[in-house]
């Protein structure tokens, strides 16, 4: 395993970050250990959830808000100081009007309970999911940088901001004399590329650490998914199955044309589709870490093998000829 600092910090995370959405979700208890105890013996000791993943996310049920950090929190005992822990807040956990955005209100509970759900202190990353346009952003960077100030928080990070957005926080936090943000989490895929045009030149330009998630696009680039997927039919046990909204926004004529013609690169280079395409993502030098999910700790071997085995700068331009010859699928 290879580990970088995280932006101009002194906090090192390893190339890759066990992602925990499918905890709780698509995986129960058990199989959720053997993934972590999988991810921690190949050297991933990185690990990113949310306060609000696990089975509520997608029924709607509150009193299932939190699933994912209460099976890592049980799952990380006699080990918690092994790892890098990170989560997120910004979504609802609750039907209250105050239950869910970045006011001081939400922020501090959303923390409390994350603390207790995992069974923690502290949280070495406390990132903020989304932006949140009804609040402003100095009330959220001062309840940042209190947490950080009561030891609750290490460091602090951002998910899913534009470039701008990013820019007016960084801004705020040197002005105001906040901790600032240290990284920033964008999607990011051959599919997905919406993140190069002004986000990671920015973050290049500022020193930020960069984790993407969703390299392999949702699973599309695993080669899973034929054509028999724009007719509505899905293969068993896959998130399409389960109806997830984000990957079906994916699964179009054209994704699938990209994806088939991404094969042979990926057959002539003695690597499997989804190697293929995290290689890519690790090969920007700008990404720190790329956060990679599993419902199968065997899922996880052949990712961890492509530290080993870094595309070369043919595989990259073979991999940008297939792209070039799309319709703009990847929204770049």
């Amino acid at each position: 395993m290879e580990y970088r600092n995280l932006g101009r910090s002194g906090l090192k995370v390893s190339r890759l970050c066990l992602g925990t959405m499918s905890f709780g979700r698509w995986i129960g208890e058990e199989e959720a250990r053997r993934v972590l105890d999988t991810a921690l013996d190949a050297g991933i000791t990185f690990i990113d959830t949310a306060d609000f993943y696990g089975r509520g996310q997608d029924t709607g049920d509150f009193s299932q808000i939190g699933e994912a950090e209460t099976i890592l929190g049980r799952l990380l005992k006699g080990r918690r100081d092994d790892v890098v822990l990170a989560t997120k807040v910004y979504f609802p956990t609750g039907p209250g009007p105050n239950e869910g955005g970045l006011s001081r209100k939400h922020v501090l509970q959303a923390a409390e309970a994350s603390l207790r759900r995992l069974q923690t202190e502290y949280v070495d990353l406390y990132i903020i999911h989304r932006w949140d346009a009804e609040t402003p952003i100095e009330e959220t960077l001062l309840t940042l940088n209190d947490l950080v100030r009561a030891g609750k928080v290490r460091y602090v990070g951002a998910s899913n901001l534009a470039a701008w957005q990013l820019c007016k926080a960084l801004g705020l936090s040197e002005r105001l004399g906040l901790e600032p943000f240290v990284s920033v989490q964008p999607e990011l895929s051959i599919l997905r590329r919406a993140a190069e045009s002004e986000l990671l030149p920015f973050c290049e330009s500022e020193g930020l650490g960069v984790t993407v998630y969703s390299p392999l696009a949702r699973g599309l680039l695993t080669g899973k998914y034929g054509p028999e997927i724009l007719e509505g039919r899905y293969p068993a046990a896959t998130r399409a199955a389960a109806g997830e909204e984000r990957l079906h926004r994916l699964l179009t004529r054209e994704s699938l044309r990209v994806v088939e013609a991404l094969k042979p690169v990926a057959e002539a280079s003695g690597r499997s589709l989804a190697q293929l395409a995290l290689g890519w993502v690790l090969a920007k030098p700008v990404v720190t870490s790329a956060i990679i999910g599993a419902s199968r700790a065997e899922q996880l071997g052949p990712l961890v093998e492509v530290l080993g085995h870094p595309l070369s700068a043919e595989e990259v331009r073979k991999i940008e000829e297939v792209y070039a010859g799309s319709t703009g699928q990847a929204d770049r």
